[in-house]
């Protein structure tokens, strides 16, 4: 038992540490997930939105800390018992999830490791089982260092968690792992390789025949039988090829431009999700950078959700030289994390993405 209850404390920290940071170290991307669970599809939780940023920071801190506490034997009841309490939610909350199809990625490990609804629960299972081991077996958990230093430890691991999500917010995230990242080629990443899998989707159709109800399987074409047609139902079989990315479209007056914006030699990007919560601040560093830019012969376009409305308001309280063009605004979000984020591309490469904090660091 004394075995299995090491095993388990060191699985369960180590894992709640990585968990912590991955998270800590894109807590907008977190917010996003949640406001997701939030939204009145999934929990009806529309009223927590607002705070979804800040319940995002304290809950990764306090999942990582938690982990520290663990591995080190710290207050060992406490955190049992908080590790007990934060599965069990989880675990319902996944279920609820994966059998409802609510949320297609769970977000627990950001984008370092995306997991479908059904592999996130079974996850919170076998984290359930470690934990429920610990739970019982508490009484084994001991301090592996002098106990006078916990408080210590626990104190700076809070310290620098906390620096660490500020210093992201004003910057960007330290480790990227989304399809947007310096090095990539966006239009690449959209293309469908001519000898990718393909995906297999069965069809049930139904038919009334004779005062019965027949039904037929094909692979897509409707079926030759006779009867009265009543319905079809498809089924997924097997996964086909999915492009890393899938809802980046650049579009001006509903017309589709994303290749000719992309395919210039020299194109600098200012990428404002949603212009009424934009940090202001920003643009004034915004057009300059823009001024200069335009100056060294760069295609300069603004990419936004937001309405006409606010891309005209917006261009006259900062007296912006360059166009907004309309872009998904989850595409956006998942692009840069900043609102404005700056991106520096050549031929649809990105090869510098900066928070508008650091825009003095982009180099034209």
């Amino acid at each position: 038992m004394k075995l299995l209850v090491r095993i388990s404390r060191i699985l369960v920290g180590v894992l709640f540490i990585f968990s912590g940071f991955i998270k800590l170290n894109d807590p907008l991307g977190f917010s996003y997930k949640l406001q997701e669970y939030f939204s009145p599809e999934v929990l009806g939780l529309e009223f927590l939105v607002p705070f979804s940023l800040v319940i995002a920071i304290v809950l990764v801190i306090f999942e990582l800390v938690l982990g520290i506490m663990l591995l080190i034997g710290y207050l060992p009841k406490f955190t049992v018992w908080s590790l007990l309490l934060m599965i069990v939610f989880f675990t319902f909350l996944t279920f609820y999830s994966a059998y409802f199809n609510k949320v297609t990625d769970c977000g627990c490990f950001g984008d370092a490791i995306p997991l479908t609804p059904w592999q996130s629960f079974i996850k919170d299972v076998i984290l359930l089982l470690l934990i429920l081991v610990l739970f019982v077996n508490r009484k084994m958990i001991t301090p592996v260092l002098n106990p006078i230093s916990h408080r210590w430890i626990i104190f700076l691991s809070f310290m620098l968690c906390f620096w660490f999500a500020y210093h992201v917010l004003m910057h960007l995230p330290v480790l990227d792992f989304r399809a947007y990242k310096v090095g990539n080629n966006i239009e690449e990443l959209m293309q469908v390789p001519a000898d990718a899998p393909k995906g297999v989707t069965e069809y049930k159709w139904t038919f009334k025949k004779n005062g019965e109800e027949v039904t037929v399987t094909t692979n897509g074409n409707y079926p030759n039988e006779a009867g009265e047609f009543i319905g079809v139902e498809t089924e997924v079989i097997e996964e086909g090829y999915i492009p890393p990315i899938q809802d980046f479209q650049i579009e001006s007056g509903g017309e589709n431009i994303t290749s000719e914006i992309l395919n210039n030699e020299k194109l600098f990007l200012i990428v404002a999700y949603d212009l009424n919560h934009t940090e202001e601040e920003g643009f004034i560093e915004v057009q300059k950078l823009a001024r200069e830019a335009e100056e060294k012969g760069y295609k300069v376009v603004g990419l936004t959700a937001s309405n006409e409305a606010d891309q005209e308001m917006i261009k006259d309280k900062f007296k912006l030289s360059f166009e907004f063009y309309q872009v998904d605004k989850k595409a956006l979000q998942t692009i840069v994390r900043a609102n404005p984020g700056l991106l520096v591309l050549k031929n649809a490469t990105i090869t510098q993405k900066k928070h508008w904090f650091d825009a003095g660091e982009i180099e034209l």
